[in-house]
């Protein structure tokens, strides 16, 4: 498509969009309890149906996440990814805002026994408490980018508490450097059709941003964090045009560990005293 015409879709996008809930959590809830297949050929934009993805993350994680640690998989939708961590770790814990979503994780999983879900909204303040007992790794994909700057610090926020002083937070999030109408032709809009995975996030969620270095610094910032790794990646979607640059979207990814001094400041004996 050429440089001005991918513009004629913009009309569209506005009218699909309009369609969003403005609440997140309505947003989120209502998306989930709309999907009706995940996996391969299903209607989850941003599930590619495959492992490929994760293993790319394989090395990172063991390079800097102790496995005998629990691990929070942060926005774990229907679950593919807890999945993948629960082969890793001691114990997988997948947590989303979305009660339907969640649903449908503990339903997928079935049969595996170190695994377990709970609806939470890790944006909102003390949402880390009682998650697990002790210091957790944290895995988070695709949720920092569609989150506003104030949410990404939220968030930042409870990711510390889970981390406590021994576990690492790993990131992986969409880094596309382009406008939303960029965006969408990349995964494979034109002016005369949308796929259908793409057209349903478009008619529920909000538009999502990016996520690279500078947001990170941002939200965790060096004073409060030890960046540990970071690199590009390419984050798959649902290969629905069969094109495959159109499946893979520019990413970032960073493993983390909280500061000792400001977990100490954070803890409950420090609030205390």
């Amino acid at each position: 498509m050429s440089a001005w015409r991918k513009y004629l879709l913009l009309p569209r996008l506005i009218r699909l969009s309009r369609s969003a809930p403005k609440d997140r959590p309505l947003a989120w809830d209502r998306y989930w309890a709309g999907i009706t297949a995940t996996g391969p050929g299903g209607e989850v934009l941003w599930d590619a149906g495959t492992d490929h993805e994760f293993l790319g993350y394989r090395d990172i994680l063991l390079r800097h996440l102790d496995p005998m640690l629990p691990v929070v998989d942060v926005g774990c939708g229907h679950g593919s990814f807890t999945r993948s961590l629960a082969g890793i770790f001691s114990e997988a814990i997948g947590v989303d805002i979305s009660r339907h979503a969640v649903a449908r994780a503990a339903d997928e999983s079935a049969g595996i026994g170190n695994i377990r879900f709970d609806v939470r909204d890790m944006t909102a303040p003390g949402a880390a408490a009682g998650l697990v007992d002790g210091p957790a790794n944290v895995f988070v994909r695709g949720v920092l980018h569609v989150l506003t700057p104030e949410d990404q610090a939220a968030l930042a926020e409870n990711l510390r508490v889970l981390a406590g002083d021994e576990g690492t937070v790993f990131l992986a999030e969409t880094n596309f450097q382009g406008n939303p109408v960029e965006y969408v032709t990349h995964l494979g809009a034109t002016r005369h059709s949308i796929p259908a995975p793409l057209e349903r996030a478009i008619r529920g969620l909000p538009m999502p941003g990016h996520f690279g270095p500078k947001e990170r610094s941002l939200a965790l910032p060096p004073a409060a964090w030890n960046l540990l790794e970071e690199g590009a990646v390419a984050i798959e979607t649902n290969p629905v045009t069969g094109v495959e640059r159109q499946s893979r979207v520019p990413g970032y990814v960073a493993a983390l560990r909280p500061r000792r001094e400001s977990v100490q400041a954070s803890s409950p004996q420090a609030e205390a005293g």
